[in-house]
């Protein structure tokens, strides 16, 4: 199966069908075999190549797994500080 190419800009996720963590920032910085990925609420974290399990529809799949303590710590936290009341409906108006 051939892959589709990791672009910036792309939304990465954890699982598919979830909600993305974040984003791609960087493709092979430096000419090294990862991409840097900007996780909501944490920054920017570098992520091996080797720890992507899909891409496709302009979306990247880790592998949790394969992905540092850190940067799993972050991920469980991306949407932490969300309103629920909003976050979980997005295309509902909030109600006063």
């Amino acid at each position: 199966m051939v892959r589709e190419k990791i672009e910036e800009d792309f939304e990465v996720y954890v699982h598919d069908g979830d909600v993305a963590v974040g984003a791609v920032r960087q493709v092979l910085p430096g000419g090294k075999p990862e991409i840097v990925v900007y996780v909501e609420n944490a920054g920017d974290f570098t992520v091996p190549l080797s720890a992507v399990r899909d891409v496709h529809d302009e979306k990247v799949i880790l592998d949790c797994a394969k992905l540092d303590r850190r940067l799993r710590e972050a991920v469980g936290h991306a949407h932490s500080a969300e309103d629920p009341n909003i976050a979980d409906k997005p295309d509902e108006p909030p109600v006063d």
